[in-house]
């Protein structure tokens, strides 16, 4: 029998719509959003079901684009002397964010060497190839982030399925988590994933955010 969620957890679940989906407005969002399920295919044949090392590997690619982004706008900010409207922090948040979801992940689904190799080449493909997209084109950008994340928020309800149904060990949280979400001491994977659910519903609506100022700007 499933453990009672804290009162932290069922806030966070309360609190995110699971089924947000940003429809393609115009060739740009639809170029990123076909990027993103070309990814996808990739993700599930790859993977399958075993979502814990999914999350290790797609978590280490996740934490590059806040990053870049930070890191650019920093930039860019300098050039143009002006306020940067909070977007710097909130790419940096981003970026430490994901990196914690990755600390997180190791220790449930220790990856082997197959799956380090894999971070190791995801990452240097994906960071180069989304430097370049940021700098031409920010816009399309945080759009493959937005839709990136709605993916995430998708392949983290099918773990949290498999939990429930008993198909996935509910182990211990491990400590990490416990700290970083301020999880209760007897806090499970369940709780993990919903929280980290809900840190990707939240980068999700905000980098559709910035596309859409990027647009209106």
């Amino acid at each position: 029998m499933l453990n009672a969620e804290n009162d932290h957890t069922s806030a966070i679940l309360n609190k995110i719509d699971l089924t947000t989906h940003r429809a393609p407005q115009d060739r740009r969002d639809r170029v990123a959003l076909g990027v993103v399920k070309f990814m996808r295919i990739f993700a599930d044949a790859f993977f399958s079901s075993r979502y814990g090392h999914r999350a290790v590997v797609l978590e280490t690619v996740a934490a590059v684009p806040g990053m870049v982004g930070g890191m650019l706008q920093h930039l860019r900010a300098l050039r143009q002397i002006r306020d940067d409207q909070g977007w710097i922090r909130e790419l940096l948040d981003e970026a430490e964010n994901e990196r914690m979801h990755l600390m997180t992940f190791i220790k449930i689904a220790e990856p082997n060497r197959l799956e380090r190799f894999l971070i190791l080449i995801a990452q240097g493909v994906f960071f180069n190839l989304y430097f370049l997209l940021y700098l031409f084109a920010p816009r399309v950008a945080h759009r493959v982030v937005g839709y990136l994340e709605e993916e995430a928020v998708i392949s983290y309800t099918q773990y949290l399925d498999k939990v429930d149904a008993g198909l996935i060990e509910n182990v211990a949280a491990p400590q990490i988590a416990i700290d970083y979400w301020h999880l209760g001491a007897d806090a499970r994977l369940r709780e993990v994933i919903i929280a980290v659910r809900a840190d990707e519903a939240g980068h999700r609506d905000k980098n559709h955010e910035f596309a859409d100022a990027l647009k209106a700007g």
